[in-house]
């Protein structure tokens, strides 16, 4: 079976995309590693943001498809913050040191909460035009853990990352979902005790979002039929948050969809930025754009359309349990 690091596409990934750090807190040891891939006349790029155990570099095969249809794609790891507010104050500022006024956010279990922390802690002068949810959640206290998040950064890095692998595998996986797992467990064991320690803590501290001060961006929600951390219930309150967001659904692929369903995962983002083509908010290089659907665009915009009927119309997308 061929592992995910030594793949060709991972390979070529690492050897044409370099990686950043930017400072932009006073403390010097906040350092924020990036991808930044695609044309840097965008303005208003997708920015990937990983769950507790990932790495920038877990949205490598997201990088390489949506720059090669000619989008600009930025894949961040974050510094140690302990408190979301850190976190939404060190964010807005990496985004004014790129000098982008908004951006669209895709975020995974916790880069999907955190993604919707920072819309809402934004909201009165928007930096998140749209946002792409993959496998997240609202809530911090399904996690049952809001009582010891403070605890985390006491423990030692064996009993942290001991926490998140309980997490990993449910259910029968295939050969795909094992690469992916497998690839997390290495990035895993890249994190550093005070990483893996402040990213469990914001991940478990007593929070949960306010839609009303979100309900003007665009959403779409990504989730999967099979076995993952997240329970039914809490899919369901997702949906109820968001009651017109696209939903887009994958039969399988666990918790790391974006590693073992790459084609459908890449498709579905395509899918949610394709609104914007056209428009100031583009994350897309104009001159990729065929003249035909930028005018079909420009109709659709003009008029009500399905909030579900894109994805539906995929061969992988089910409205069916």
């Amino acid at each position: 079976m061929e592992e995910i690091r030594v793949s060709p596409d991972y390979n070529w990934f690492r050897s044409t995309v370099p990686l950043k750090r930017i400072i932009v807190d006073d403390d010097d040891s906040k350092v924020w590693s990036l991808y930044d891939a695609g044309p840097k006349s965008i303005r208003c790029p997708i920015i990937l943001l990983p769950p507790v155990s990932g790495t920038a570099e877990v949205f490598f095969q997201q990088i390489l498809a949506l720059t090669g249809w000619g989008y600009r794609v930025i894949s961040l790891q974050y510094p140690v913050y302990w408190d979301l507010l850190e976190f939404c104050d060190g964010f807005r500022k990496l985004l004014d040191y790129l000098q982008l006024d908004k951006v669209h956010l895709f975020g995974a279990s916790l880069g999907g909460f955190l993604a919707q922390k920072f819309a809402e802690c934004t909201h009165k002068s928007p930096r998140v035009h749209s946002l792409i949810l993959c496998n997240s959640f609202s809530d911090t206290s399904i996690f049952h853990q809001t009582l010891t998040a403070n605890s985390f950064w006491l423990m030692p890095a064996f009993m942290l990352k001991k926490i998140v692998l309980g997490n990993f595998a449910r259910g029968p996986v295939d050969s795909k979902m094992v690469e992916a797992i497998d690839f997390m467990v290495d990035r895993l064991e890249s994190l550093s005790q005070s990483e893996l320690a402040s990213r469990l803590t914001l991940n478990c501290q007593n929070s949960y979002v306010e839609p009303h001060k979100i309900k003007d961006v665009a959403v779409t929600i990504i989730d999967v039929f099979d076995q993952s951390a997240l329970s039914h219930e809490v899919k369901e309150e997702m949906y109820k948050l968001y009651p017109d967001a696209k939903r887009a659904h994958l039969k399988t692929g666990g918790n790391f969809p974006y590693l073992c369903r790459s084609a459908e995962v890449n498709l579905y983002i395509q899918i949610h930025l394709r609104q914007f083509h056209g428009t100031r908010y583009a994350a897309i290089d104009p001159a990729m754009v065929s003249a035909e659907e930028l005018d079909v665009q420009r109709t659709r915009c003009g008029g009500d359309s399905d909030p579900e009927e894109e994805p539906q119309d995929s061969a992988t997308a089910s409205r069916q349990h």
